[in-house]
C-alpha cells in the first residue's frame, strides 16, 4: 500500500511539473512575442502632420505586436532628418516611413538606412533610392487639380505666383509640374515660385512682397499646408480679398475658414490620416514577410480631394473628428 501511494505521489509530482513547465512555456511565448518597432518621420512641424499622427496611433492600437513611434522634424531640414533616422536605427527600429525634404540629395541616407531597416517613403517620394514603397499622393495629379482650380478662379487670365517651402522636395516639384501642364496654352502665366524653407514668417513675407511688387497680380497659389494661411493673412492686410484669388493645398484651419468666408477659392486636400495609418499597417505586414501588397510601380496612391464653398462645412466637421475635436 505504501509503495502504491509513493508511486501515485511520484506520478502526481511529474504531472504537476509537466503542467507547470507547459504553462511557463506558453506564458513565455505570449509575453515574449516579438514587438515590431516602427517609426513615422515628418518633414516639418505643420498641423498637417497632426492628422497623420492620428492614423499612426490608430494603426498602433490595432496591432498588438507593434510599437509605433511618431517623430516630428521641427526645422524641416535634411540634416535634422538624418539625426532622427540615425537615432531610430540606434534604437533598433525595424521599419521607417519618411517624408524626405530633399529626395535627390537624401538618396544616400535612405539607401544606408535601408541596409539596416525597411524604409518606406510617404508624402514625398524618392524613387531612385532603395525605399521599398511609397505611400501618398500622386502629386502631379494633385497639381493638375490645382491647375484646374486656378483656371476656374481666374477665367480672365493674368499673372500668378506660386509659394512652397522647398523646391528640392519631390512633392513640390511634381505639383508645379501638374499646374504647368494644365495652364499650358492658357492666358494665365506663372511669374515665379517663391520658397520659404517651411518658415511661416517668411511665407507671409513672400506673399506680402509679391502683392507690393506686382500690384496687378491675379492669383496666389500655396503648395504646402501653411502657405494657405500665410497668403490669406497677407492678402487681408493688403486689403485685396476678392481681388486676388487664392488656391491652396491641404486643410489648415485658417484655410478652411477662408474658404467658408469666400476669401480662398478652393484647396486640394490630401489624406494624411491614411498616410499614417497605411504606413504603419503596411510596414508591419512587410516586416513579417508579406510584400504582396506592393504594386509593380512601388507606389500606393492615396487620392486627393477638392474642398470649396460647396463642401467646406461637411469636410471641416469630418477633419475635426480626425483631429479629436
Amino acid at each position: 500500500m505504501e509503495k502504491r501511494v509513493a508511486q501515485l505521489i511520484a506520478v502526481s509530482v511529474i504531472f504537476l511539473a509537466c503542467v507547470t513547465a507547459g504553462c511557463r512555456s506558453r506564458n513565455a511565448g505570449a509575453s515574449g512575442a516579438k514587438t515590431l518597432k516602427l517609426a513615422f518621420v515628418t518633414n516639418n512641424s505643420a498641423d498637417f502632420w497632426t492628422i497623420a499622427r492620428r492614423g499612426v496611433e490608430k494603426a498602433d492600437e490595432e496591432l498588438p505586436d507593434v510599437e509605433a513611434e511618431f517623430r516630428i522634424t521641427a526645422d524641416g531640414t535634411a540634416a535634422e532628418q538624418q539625426r532622427v533616422v540615425d537615432d531610430l536605427l540606434t534604437k533598433g527600429v525595424q521599419a521607417i516611413a519618411i517624408s524626405p525634404v530633399d529626395p535627390q540629395n537624401q538618396t544616400a541616407l535612405i539607401d544606408a538606412a535601408a541596409k539596416q531597416a525597411l524604409v518606406f517613403t510617404q508624402d514625398s517620394d524618392a524613387p531612385q533610392s532603395a525605399r521599398t514603397c511609397y505611400i501618398g499622393t500622386d502629386n502631379v495629379a494633385a497639381g493638375r487639380q490645382a491647375g484646374q482650380l486656378i483656371r476656374e478662379a481666374i477665367p480672365e487670365g493674368g499673372a500668378i505666383m506660386l509659394f512652397v517651402g522647398k523646391l528640392d522636395a519631390r512633392n513640390a516639384q511634381e505639383r508645379v509640374q501638374g499646374i504647368k501642364e494644365v495652364l499650358a496654352g492658357s492666358n494665365i502665366h506663372i511669374i515665379d515660385v517663391r520658397t520659404d524653407d517651411a518658415d511661416n514668417v517668411r511665407a507671409k513675407a513672400n506673399a506680402a512682397d509679391t502683392l507690393v511688387r506686382y500690384p496687378d497680380i491675379k492669383g496666389l497659389v500655396g503648395l504646402w499646408s501653411y502657405n494657405g494661411p500665410a497668403i490669406l493673412n497677407a492678402v487681408r492686410e493688403a486689403g485685396k480679398v476678392g481681388r486676388v484669388r487664392i488656391i491652396t493645398f491641404d486643410e489648415a484651419d485658417e484655410t478652411l475658414a477662408g474658404i467658408k468666408a469666400g476669401a480662398i477659392h478652393a484647396t486640394v486636400v490630401q489624406q494624411p490620416y491614411e498616410f499614417g495609418y497605411q504606413a504603419i499597417k503596411r510596414m508591419a505586414q512587410a516586416v513579417r514577410g508579406d510584400r504582396s501588397f506592393i504594386p509593380a510601380t512601388k507606389q500606393i496612391i492615396v487620392p486627393t480631394l477638392v474642398v470649396n464653398s460647396a463642401n467646406v462645412d461637411e469636410f471641416t466637421q469630418r477633419i475635426n473628428t480626425l483631429r479629436g475635436r
